[in-house]
């Protein structure tokens, strides 16, 4: 039950109690159980209109993004067969979903399925999704695919399709004005910034992570190296500080605003978020999450909800922040991986949704 709800209920039992108090004191130990009952059954129908208004995009209620990862509809291909049922307006695969370029007709055939299913398709592209290509090719036919979508190019006759916004260092409000539905919470608006994030791999890790990981033999023919992973995360990371540091001055004048981040790398090192089998200690685990802890894009008490892939080990807890000056306001991590098709992570749930 969202926090809306709780409040209703809470109205609710407060009319309630009265009437509670009062058969009591006037009949002893007997109660006026089918009152009761009634204002019961009243929460349980406000309890469940609420779970379900941001679906039925009910004005006032808060904005739900359903998150999904690490796929990998590469291997075996699965682009035509794995589905995904709708929980949420909003859709964001978090990378890793399959390779752009040698799979072009299959992967965007999988992504034009999911735009007649969704309002808003977000996409994070993963380090495989540039394999056996480059960096460069693949975010052109992911922005081309972005252009055709806007134009209405994709769109079968009577039907219509979603918006698919290519996350690539990219700002996504969730408004009444871009949702059309009032799908965010009265008041409040969310905005969702997302980039890749590569991680930062220390000078004492180069050597182990540039012959261990599959990137730097798989992407732009063997020429993409450590030096070009760890100036991406510095671009990255940058964005998203200045991203940040521009809503927190917008909200001190423009009132209430909640910040989500989706990104395919890890932004924490927290044990809870890293596969006990690997631990933090890898020698190859700078290729996986950086610990941002200290930057404003992680500290900053307006974002609320993180949510990446890439480590193929699911995680949903919450990090409480006063290390970083922002006592009493948490920030929850989340990640929901499928992982390759004959080494699925534990704990995937193609229903996962984040509320905001």
């Amino acid at each position: 039950m969202d926090t809306s709800s709780i409040t209703i209920t809470a109205q609710l039992r407060t009319t309630a109690d009265p009437v509670f108090h009062k058969q009591r004191k006037q009949r002893g130990l007997s109660v006026n159980f089918s009152k009761v009952f009634t204002f019961t059954v009243i929460i349980i129908q406000v309890s469940i209109l609420q779970s379900l208004a941001p679906h039925l995009g009910i004005p006032g209620t808060m904005a739900t993004i359903q998150i999904v990862s690490d796929l990998h509809l590469e291997a075996p291909k699965g682009y035509n067969i794995f589905e995904i049922v709708p929980r949420a307006p909003h859709l964001a695969l978090l990378g890793d979903i399959g390779n752009v370029a040698t799979h072009k007709d299959e992967l965007l055939g999988f992504l034009t399925r999911q735009l007649q299913q969704f309002r808003t398709v977000l996409f994070v592209p993963g380090n495989h999704e540039a394999y056996h290509s480059s960096w460069a090719e693949t975010l052109a036919i992911l922005r081309d695919f972005q252009d055709r979508v806007r134009e209405g190019l994709l769109a079968s006759e009577g039907s219509s399709s979603g918006e698919f916004i290519l996350m690539d260092r990219t700002t996504f409000r969730i408004s009444e004005s871009t949702s059309g539905t009032g799908n965010t919470t009265e008041g409040k608006a969310v905005v969702v910034l997302g980039c890749s994030l590569f991680s930062h791999v220390p000078v004492h890790q180069e050597m182990a992570v540039s012959i261990g990981l599959n990137d730097f033999f798989h992407t732009d023919e063997g020429h993409w190296d450590v030096a070009a992973h760890n100036a991406t995360h510095a671009r990255d990371l940058a964005w998203l500080n200045e991203q940040v540091a521009a809503l927190e001055r917008e909200a001190e004048t423009s009132g209430s605003l909640d910040i989500v981040i989706l990104s395919h790398w890890s932004p924490t090192r927290d044990v809870r978020a890293a596969d006990p089998k690997h631990g933090t200690d890898s020698p190859i685990a700078s290729a996986f999450s950086t610990d941002l802890s200290r930057e404003r894009c992680f500290s900053s008490s307006r974002v609320k909800v993180w949510a990446f892939g890439h480590t193929h080990y699911n995680c949903d807890f919450v990090v409480e922040r006063a290390a970083s000056g922002v006592e009493g306001v948490p920030l929850r991590l989340v990640a929901n991986q499928r992982g390759y098709y004959f080494k699925q992570a534990d704990g995937f749930d193609g229903d996962k949704t984040i509320v905001i």
